[in-house]
C-alpha cells in the first residue's frame, strides 16, 4: 500500500490507528471522493475506483450500527475489483462531521461530510448576503468540529464591500471573515493558509452564491459547471452531488448543491459558539436558567435596552435554539450542571 499517495487525500492519524485496529490484510483503505446516491467514486493508493454498497453494510446502516458513507470518509474496500467497480466494506470513525437537519419536520441527521478541517461559509456580497443565513451556518460549522471561516463571494460586483465586510464582522466574533472575487483573484490569497497539504475545508452555502467558481478558481480550471442567472449574480452553480477535489497546493476542498433549507440539530455547543456574544451578557443574569424572555434581572434583554446587543441577535437565537431537536426548551448559554430557578451566589 503507497502510503504516500493516500496522504495527498488527507490520510494520517487517527485514521491509521484506526486502520490498523482492523487488522483486515484483504482490505485497502481509501477515501470517499464523490457520492452519486447509489454509487461512489473512491481515491484509493493506485487511483479513482467506482464502489457501492453491500447489502450487509445497507442493512447495518439502517439499523443504525454504521454510518452512511459520505464524501470525506475514510473506508475500507475489497482491492479484487471487476472493471474498476468494487464494494465498500465497512467505514472508518470520523474525526470531525458536518451535519444538518434533514429538510422537513423530521430531526434526522444528514450528514453532508467527513473529516474536515475547515468549513467554508459562502455567501455572495449581493442580495443573497444575510446575517441571519450566516448565524444559522455558524451553529452547523461550530458544531462539526471543524474551524469555520466565512468567505464573501463577488467582490468584483458589489459597491461597498468592505462596509458589508464589517457588518458580517461584528457578529462573527473570531471567526475569519474573508472578501474574495473568483473573477479578478481578489482576496484568494488569504484562503491559502486553509488550504495547506492534506487539509480538507468544505463549502457551504446556498445556489448561486459562487462556489463552483471559487473552486474552479483555486483548481485552475473550470472542473465545476456555473450557469448564468443574472447581471447580478454572474453564476449559480449546478452541483448535484457532493465531490473531493485535490488542489495543486496539496489542500483539498469539498463541493456540496446549494442548501434551501439548513435545519439545525440538537447543537448546544454550536450555538454556544455561534452567539458568544449573547454567552458573555447571559453570565450576568440573575437566574442561571435564564431564557432571556421575560425573566427579572435578565443581563441579555439589559444590552438589548442599553443598545450594546443587536436585538436582531436575540432574535435570531431564539427561532435557531427552538428549531433545534430538543426536549425541553432550555437556554444553552449558561454553565454546565447548573440547579434550575437557583439564584446564583454572586
Amino acid at each position: 500500500m503507497d502510503e504516500r499517495a493516500l496522504e495527498k487525500l488527507g490520510w494520517g492519524p487517527p485514521f491509521v490507528d484506526a486502520w490498523r485496529a482492523r487488522a483486515s490484510t484483504s482490505e485497502q483503505p481509501a477515501r470517499i471522493t464523490a457520492d452519486h446516491g447509489v454509487e461512489y467514486v473512491l481515491g484509493t493508493a493506485g487511483g479513482e475506483l467506482r464502489a457501492t454498497l453491500p447489502g450487509k453494510l445497507r442493512m447495518a446502516i439502517r439499523k443504525g450500527d454504521s454510518a452512511r458513507p459520505v464524501v470525506g470518509d475514510w473506508v475500507s474496500y475489497e482491492p479484487r475489483s471487476q472493471e474498476g467497480t468494487t464494494v465498500i466494506q465497512a467505514v472508518l470513525p470520523r474525526r470531525t462531521q458536518l451535519a444538518r437537519k434533514a429538510a422537513g419536520r423530521t430531526t434526522e441527521e444528514q450528514v453532508v461530510a467527513a473529516n474536515v478541517d475547515g468549513v467554508f461559509l459562502v455567501s455572495a456580497l449581493t442580495k443573497d448576503l444575510n446575517p441571519r443565513r450566516l448565524e444559522r451556518y455558524l451553529t452547523v460549522a461550530w458544531d462539526s468540529g471543524a474551524q469555520p471561516i466565512i468567505v464573501l463571494t463577488k467582490a468584483d460586483l458589489s459597491a461597498n464591500a468592505t462596509a458589508e465586510r464589517e457588518r458580517i464582522v461584528q457578529f462573527a466574533q473570531d471567526v475569519p471573515v474573508h472578501t474574495v472575487s473568483a473573477v479578478t483573484g481578489e482576496g484568494l490569497e488569504a484562503l491559502a493558509p486553509y488550504l495547506g497539504p492534506g487539509r480538507t475545508v468544505a463549502l457551504i452555502g446556498s445556489s448561486g452564491v459562487g462556489k463552483s467558481t471559487l473552486i474552479n478558481r483555486l483548481l485552475g480550471s473550470a472542473r465545476q459547471e456555473v450557469r448564468e442567472v443574472s447581471e447580478d449574480d454572474k453564476g449559480r452553480h449546478t452541483t448535484t452531488h457532493r465531490e473531493l477535489f485535490v488542489l495543486a497546493s496539496g489542500g483539498l476542498v469539498i463541493d456540496t448543491p446549494g442548501m434551501r433549507e439548513l435545519g439545525v440539530l440538537e447543537s448546544e455547543e454550536g450555538l454556544r459558539d455561534a452567539f458568544v456574544d449573547i454567552q458573555e451578557q447571559a453570565a450576568h443574569c440573575r437566574f442561571s436558567d435564564c431564557r432571556h424572555e421575560r425573566e427579572p434581572g435578565c443581563a441579555v434583554r439589559q444590552a438589548v435596552r442599553e443598545g450594546r446587543l443587536a436585538p436582531e441577535r436575540l432574535e435570531a437565537f431564539h427561532k435557531l435554539f427552538q428549531e433545534a431537536a430538543r426536549p425541553e426548551y432550555d437556554t444553552p448559554l449558561q454553565t454546565r450542571g447548573r440547579q434550575g430557578g437557583k439564584r446564583k451566589g454572586r
